[in-house]
């Protein structure tokens, strides 16, 4: 299990929300959020849908300490996430391979989603550091990233 792919989530979710509007403004938007992630799936409310505005303003709220160095407000922030959304791992065989870890399918969607991009967000801090989380510098851009370059030289999100 690459934990640190989960962090996607995160950044997908965040940048959901910027100058060019709201993705997340109905059902719709969260569906199509959600319709390349199969764990993730199952019938969605509204109340989904909220909770899953506040999970992003929660995560923008990490990026946004990180980017103007306050190292520890981010983690604290990412502290709190994880305690409130543990992940639940158990091992799992299926379609020819051998055992390995999956995350539990328990829980309402937005628990799940918010549990694996903490976990995610978590296993790139604990890796490359919490100073690659950036928000993208181009004027009028809210995107927000991850720095994967060797020289941590990334200022844009595209």
């Amino acid at each position: 299990m690459n934990l640190a792919s989960y962090a996607d989530l995160a950044i997908d979710l965040v940048n959901t929300q910027g100058p060019q509007g709201d993705d997340l403004r109905d059902l719709d938007g969260l569906r199509a959020l959600l319709a390349h992630r199969p764990h993730l799936g199952g019938r969605i409310a509204h109340r989904d849908l909220y909770a899953m505005r506040e999970l992003r303003a929660q995560l923008r709220a990490i990026f946004t300490a990180a980017a103007r160095g306050d190292e520890d407000d981010a983690v604290d922030r990412l502290n709190t996430l994880l305690i409130h959304h543990p992940v639940h791992p158990q091992m799992s065989r299926h379609d020819g391979h051998d055992w390995h870890l999956h995350f539990n399918e328990s829980g309402s969607i937005p628990d799940r989603y918010a549990a694996r991009a903490a976990m995610g967000l978590a296993a790139k801090v604990a890796d490359r550091g919490i100073g690659r989380f950036g928000l993208c510098k181009a004027e009028g851009c809210e995107q927000v990233y991850f720095d994967t370059t060797a020289n941590r030289s990334r200022r844009y999100c595209s």
